[in-house]
């Protein structure tokens, strides 16, 4: 009977919030409740509660949390530049007069606030009202444009500094060190947010490329559907110098991304120091486009407030039933589950990923690596995954939940401003490409675990391959026959 209720906390939880629930609130409330009953009924010691204000402290003075209201601070600031409506406007110029041209710019431009902004809604609305109908207006498939804009709007989730990357480097972090000291490692290595950012610029960076290869394709496939500027305009736009306007665009967003990221790959600042140099860089930016007012100001600290204490309350929430959970022997559970899985870490990798695909329809991001990563990180990290590559797999696998309907958030910021003529169906069937190249980015990451891991150990020297896997307690004594060689070697 013990041994089902994990199972069913975690049913009721998101009953609760398919039922509309605020998050935060759900994965309190439905914790204390199962907590209280099960502490009446003498199934649960309510001791393991008393570990909250530590935790809940913890994360109000984390290093490495405090960098989340400054990234986010730092993209609603340069949102509000109008630093988008420039990047577009030049890069649509320039890449229009080649077939499939304006999709390219719509990616490039998606990678550049990525990289700046990283800020999901905001990138999707301003190129679905600046690009769309221009698209369309040329005679682009409604399904390729909406699905373009959509993808690209995503990047941010996975190309640095993200907010992803930042809360998954904070949960895969603790995760690492626990998995180390259960296997006997009395002076654990951390992983750092340096670590996953240089991680990610392949990842990131390949999943552009993919979406580039994409609208090669289709124009190869369906010319028509994606067409070239006219002569006409190319001409006006060569005579106008367009190549000049890149310059002056470009240049300014691109010293701030190298300036931030730069700061962290280089190890001259802490993400939290770079989140702070970013922030006063994007104000002199704004401030230099004239775009810096008190009233600019105060709807920035306004959003900013908003996103980060929906972070941090949610992440208190988070705490509560990873308590519970835990208390109730739900790690112990989801160990033993994914360990009798066939395939060794394979298998294990397999059934996570599936899961949290899965839950990316109905939960956005936050909430799953609150709750999914503390659950199955730490036993996933103890049958020998690297901690870079596994972040990374989550933080790929996470950019989905932006794009699969029900709920993805990117497919409801596009259909609140794109015009009526587009329908509904063509935004859901346009992403779908979008997605089966995410998971082809998934399984060249699971081929080809270098992809994430290479540039950390050249950079940094960080190698984590076999630490646990060489002092395991509870990895399995021998490896999988059945399991294929990168999950037996990694």
């Amino acid at each position: 009977m013990t041994e089902l209720l994990p199972i069913l906390m975690v049913l009721c939880v998101f009953a609760v919030l398919l039922a509309g629930f605020p998050v935060a609130f759900t994965l309190a409330g439905v914790s204390l409740i199962f907590a209280l009953g099960g502490s009446a009924i003498g199934l649960y010691n309510l001791s393991y509660l008393s570990a909250l204000p530590g935790t809940i402290y913890g994360m109000m003075t984390s290093d490495l949390l405090i960098a989340v209201p400054l990234f986010v601070f730092m993209g609603v600031m340069l949102e509000r530049s109008k630093i988008a409506e420039e990047l577009l406007e030049t890069m649509a110029a320039l890449f229009g007069t080649i077939r499939g041209g304006l999709g390219i710019s719509v990616l490039i431009v998606g990678a550049m606030l990525a990289a700046s902004t990283g800020i999901v809604g905001a990138t999707v609305v301003t190129m679905g009202l600046i690009s769309l109908p221009t698209m369309l207006k040329s005679g682009y498939s409604a399904r390729l444009a909406t699905g373009t804009i959509c993808a690209a709007g995503t990047l941010g989730q996975i190309i640095p500094p993200s907010v992803v990357l930042i809360l998954l480097a904070d949960q895969i972090s603790s995760s690492w060190q626990t998995a180390q000291l259960n296997s006997g490692i009395a002076s654990p290595q951390p992983v750092t947010i340096s670590d996953l950012f240089v991680a990610a610029l392949i990842p990131g960076i390949g999943l552009v490329l993919l979406y580039m290869l994409w609208q090669g394709i289709y124009a190869l496939l369906y010319p028509k559907l994606v067409p070239c500027l006219p002569a006409d305009e190319r001409e006006a736009i060569f005579r106008s110098g367009v190549q000049r306007r890149v310059l002056r665009v470009m240049l300014p967003p691109l010293l701030l991304i190298g300036l931030v990221l730069g700061s962290i790959l280089s190890g001259v600042a802490t993400a939290t120091e770079s989140a702070a140099v970013g922030a006063i860089g994007a104000m002199g930016l704004s401030a230099c486009k004239r775009q810096l007012s008190m009233q600019n100001l105060k709807a920035v600290m306004e959003e900013t407030t908003k996103v980060s204490a929906m972070v941090f309350i949610i992440l208190i929430g988070a705490s509560v039933f990873t308590l519970v959970f835990r208390g109730y022997g739900g790690d112990t559970l989801v160990r033993d589950m994914l360990a009798s899985l066939p395939g060794g870490l394979f298998g294990a990798m397999f059934v996570t990923m599936l899961v949290m695909f899965l839950l990316g329809f109905f939960i956005d991001f936050i909430q799953i690596i609150f709750v999914m990563t503390p659950i199955v990180a730490p036993v996933l990290l103890a049958m020998g995954a690297d901690p870079i590559w596994l972040a990374i797999m989550m933080a790929v696998n996470l950019q989905t939940s932006f794009l699969t309907p029900p709920f993805g958030f990117a497919l409801f910021y596009l259909r609140g401003v794109a015009p009526r003529e587009v329908k509904t169906s063509d935004i859901y069937r346009g992403i779908v490409p979008f997605v089966g190249l995410q998971i082809a980015m998934l399984i060249l990451l699971c081929v080809f675990p270098a992809l994430a891991t290479h540039l950390p150990k050249r950079f940094y020297g960080t190698d984590f391959t076999g630490i646990v896997r060489q002092n395991a307690a509870i990895a399995p004594a021998a490896p999988d026959e059945d399991a294929p060689s990168w999950a037996i070697d990694f």
